[in-house]
């Protein structure tokens, strides 16, 4: 298949490209910058220059391609606050694909996530499939939006599927919310936890997420939805004792008041228990993550190479 990628340079994108390539694929990457472009054309995939924002850009892309998987999303703008413009631009980006493939019966395959789904039980591919789903976070109110847009798009011969990954994508070179786990452990010389530290994230390494991100490519039925977690759910307070080992820092809790103070942007984050099961998935497509659980990928140092930004 020719497929056009958004997000193709990015932490999880840099690991599909290859993946699809090695499984005889063409793969098409979406570059906002000559850095990112070099990258894909050394990874062996074309390149497609232009910004998220280019809606043109990408009708045509899809158009010319035998499916679509949309990784991007603006998280340098989401971080910074603007979360609501980030979240407009990825509905937007899904709205001009639905349109540029509708009636061809071609895959979509779409990121979202998992954080919020179902905060204190553990969450099943069929949770968050209504639009009034309850979820404390505005984020996951937006991603899940545009989730079930895409879902929808199954009426129109959209062959349209979500992967819906943990907040712990893990492998080395990560920079998200482990390194900076691991960066406020050495700024405040104690790796911490929430409480008694018993509140669970689901985890799945990036070779493992790459993998299922083809599968879904390949061979979702239209309006599915998967969940790309390795793990179902790893007590904060194992991270946090791993964490602490690896750097010789005390482990401690922190109290609930203290939490912003201490984890700053983490702080509404760090403490959910947001426990989330992949079962369905496994059985639907024989998806069996193969690589390191999260504490093991700690264990093996690569975290703690160098200062976490």
């Amino acid at each position: 298949m020719r497929v056009f990628m958004t997000g193709a340079s990015g932490w999880i994108g840099s690991a599909v490209v290859p993946e699809l390539i090695g499984a005889g694929h063409q793969v098409v990457g979406l570059a906002r910058s000559h850095t990112s472009a070099e990258a894909l054309a050394a990874a062996g995939a074309e390149v497609r220059l232009g910004e998220l924002d280019d809606l043109d850009t990408l009708r045509a892309a899809a158009a010319d391609a035998d499916g679509v998987i949309h990784l991007a999303f603006k998280h340098d703008i989401a971080f910074s606050g603007g979360f609501q413009d980030a979240a407009v631009a990825d509905r937007r980006a899904v709205e001009t694909f639905g349109e540029a493939l509708a009636g061809s019966g071609k895959a979509l395959v779409i990121a979202s996530g998992t954080l919020g789904l179902a905060p204190g039980r553990v969450a099943t591919e069929e949770d968050g499939q209504s639009p009034d789903w309850p979820t404390p976070f505005e984020a996951a109110r937006a991603r899940l939006a545009t989730a079930l847009l895409t879902v929808g798009l199954a009426s129109r011969d959209v062959r349209s599927s979500v992967v819906r990954f943990p907040p712990t994508v893990h492998g080395q070179g990560d920079h998200g919310f482990i390194a900076a786990l691991v960066g406020i452990a050495r700024d405040k010389g104690v790796s911490g936890y929430i409480g008694d530290g018993s509140n669970r994230w689901p985890a799945v390494h990036r070779a493992d997420a790459a993998h299922l991100v083809r599968l879904a490519l390949e061979s979702a039925p239209a309006g599915s939805t998967l969940h790309a977690v390795g793990e179902e759910g790893v007590p904060i307070r194992d991270v946090a004792e791993a964490i602490g080992r690896r750097l010789g820092l005390p482990v401690a809790s922190v109290s609930p008041e203290d939490t912003d103070a201490h984890f700053g942007w983490l702080g509404g984050v760090v403490g959910v228990d947001g426990p989330t099961s992949s079962t369905q998935t496994r059985t639907a497509f024989g998806w069996q993550p193969m690589h390191p659980g999260l504490i093991e990928d700690l264990d093996k140092g690569h975290y703690f190479d160098a200062p976490s930004a």
